[in-house]
């Protein structure tokens, strides 16, 4: 039994007639009557009862009509199944983020792509730049959205977006207030590091921005993950990041002169699921777009 041979019948019994549900199939009757007789003798039950004025389904064949309805809507919903998986309408991505340097792009990014692709199971772990590195090298990441000193020639990359470097600052802290600083201010200050092995780029990052301004880096180990600028909050330091990374009662002033980061979305060089070739596509839409109004703004 194939499924054909379902369509052939249910259209037949919609139809009540072989000659209108060979028009409706674009079959020929005579090829549409021998389908009919086959799957009659592989059931065998007589499924139609054959008259002048066209056909009506016996009694077995009511019982069966509802079964190979059943059947195709199966089928339909399994190719449906099929192309959504294809198109990247489903699946699932699972995305790394860097801690320390944050993105206001990113969370919009995320949100956006939720809306857009429901059925995709999007499952976000933030860590040191360098864990998130070692697992999508390992496969246990499908891709990390990181800031480019974290990038390596191995992976696939495309560039997200540009964030100018900010100064985190709580307001018990004499530099805790609004307002651009200048590197100078910075000279003898506590500076926030990671300390850890898999956030040498973040604090690679910390260093050279500082020595290139002409501050030699006192440096203080903060807290684990997300809670690195736990020293900034109590007063006892200041951090290195972004606009995107002041929350609380810290303030995000502006470096000056300014700095910038680069963040990318990273992943390995295979070819990418449907899932997180959708995901790309959606950060190049992003990219573009954060692009187009920044240009206005200037």
């Amino acid at each position: 039994m194939e499924l054909r041979h379902l369509r052939y019948f249910v259209a037949i019994a919609e139809e009540q007639s072989f000659t209108r549900a060979a028009e409706r199939l674009w079959v020929a009757q005579p090829g549409l009557s021998s389908q009919i007789r086959r799957l009659e003798e592989e059931l065998g039950i007589k499924l139609f009862e054959r008259h002048a004025r066209g056909v009506d389904l016996t009694d077995a064949g009511e019982a069966f009509l509802g079964r190979a309805r059943a059947a195709l809507a199966a089928a339909d919903d399994a190719r449906a199944l099929g192309n959504d998986l294809a198109s990247g309408l489903v699946g699932a991505i699972r995305l790394g983020i860097a801690t320390g340097l944050g993105s206001d792009l990113v969370p919009a990014l995320l949100d956006d792509f939720a809306r857009a692709r429901p059925e995709v199971e999007l499952t976000v772990v933030e860590s040191f730049g360098g864990t998130l590195l070692r697992d999508l090298r390992d496969g246990r990441l499908d891709a990390m959205v990181a800031p480019s000193v974290f990038n390596s020639p191995d992976l696939q990359r495309t560039l997200l977006t540009s964030e100018p470097v900010v100064v985190l600052a709580a307001a018990a802290h004499r530099l805790g207030r609004p307002g651009p600083i200048g590197a100078d201010e910075l000279d003898g200050e506590q500076v926030v590091v990671t300390g850890h092995r898999d956030g040498a780029g973040y604090d690679r990052f910390v260093t050279e921005t500082l020595t290139e301004l002409g501050v030699k880096p006192v440096t203080t180990r903060g807290g684990p993950g997300p809670a690195l600028f736990g020293p900034v909050l109590q007063g006892k330091a200041v951090g290195l990041s972004t606009a995107a990374g002041a929350a609380g009662a810290m303030f995000g002033r502006p470096l000056r002169p300014a700095r910038e980061v680069r963040f990318e979305l990273q992943w390995r060089r295979e070819v990418p699921s449907p899932a997180l070739g959708e995901f790309i596509g959606a950060a190049a839409r992003h990219t573009r777009r954060d692009a187009r109004l920044r240009l206005v703004a200037a």
